[in-house]
């Protein structure tokens, strides 16, 4: 991939994570405030609006030409061969409350997820960045990263429950140990370094942006990540599609969960 298309993509998130951390210490309480609606028809917060128009901004003055997908505002065509897919806030809810897990989400491909070249993840409480390009490998700030070889007898997993949650769901929470961490790119991520041994969304309830980044970097971990249906997960980049996830160390224990 063009390093200038990759230095764009990181600038765009360092950007974004620097506004956040601002906005932080300076207007957290309005955080969670709705200001709209997106493009997907969920409302808008105060912060992702701020992280959105921070990246549209790098965008508009760029002389590279990327277009983008981002939550609130859509599809815009800046005239480029690829698209950034960008998730500005993954984890709104914890960051308006507090809870130092969220991040910013960028991939960048041209139609689908099955085309993405780069995925950056970053941990904005924390700095921690993750990256991958395909066929190079994934790496959490400098180092290279894999999943768990062999997961250990009890797993540790993070299932998505509550309103959103399913009978499977609900059967799984009952193995192992399980987290339910709020930012579905962060713990695909860990996954990715072997911090979990599979993430779990029963419902089709994940968008491109979410989890566009995350994938890459799941699969050039050495993971995989598919759907309920044991399908390899793939969709266009359309903010009106959504799916399941399961993403884990191996097919094995996919088709465990599964089961």
């Amino acid at each position: 991939m063009d390093e200038k298309v990759k230095h764009l993509a990181h600038q765009i998130v360092d950007k974004i994570a620097r506004a956040v951390l601002k906005e932080s210490k300076n207007n957290f309480y309005n955080f969670g405030k709705t200001v709209g609606i997106g493009a997907d028809g969920t409302p808008t917060s105060y912060i992702d609006k701020v992280a959105e128009d921070t990246g549209i901004k790098i965008l508009t003055k760029s002389p590279i030409k990327v277009n983008l997908l981002s939550e609130e505002i859509g599809f815009i065509d800046f005239g480029g061969s690829y698209t950034f897919v960008l998730d500005p806030v993954d984890g709104t809810r914890n960051a308006s409350r507090g809870i130092p897990f969220y991040g910013v989400s960028l991939a960048v491909g041209t139609s689908r997820i099955s085309d993405v070249e780069y995925g950056i993840v970053k941990n904005i409480p924390t700095g921690d960045l993750f990256t991958a390009e395909t066929h190079h490998g994934a790496f959490l700030n400098t180092t290279p990263i894999r999943v768990c070889e062999m997961p250990p007898k009890d797993i540790l997993s993070s299932i998505t429950l509550g309103k959103s949650s399913t009978k499977k769901a609900h059967t799984l929470a009952k193995q192992g140990y399980v987290r339910s961490l709020g930012s579905a790119s962060l713990e695909m991520c860990m996954v990715a370094i072997g911090a979990l041994d599979y993430y779990f969304v029963g419902k089709d309830l994940m968008r491109v942006i979410d989890i566009a980044a995350s994938t890459l970097i799941v699969r050039e971990a050495g993971g995989f990540v598919k759907t309920v249906e044991n399908k390899d997960l793939d969709m266009a980049f359309d903010l009106g599609e959504r799916t399941s996830v399961v993403a884990a160390c191996s097919e094995a224990v996919i088709k465990e969960i599964l089961s």
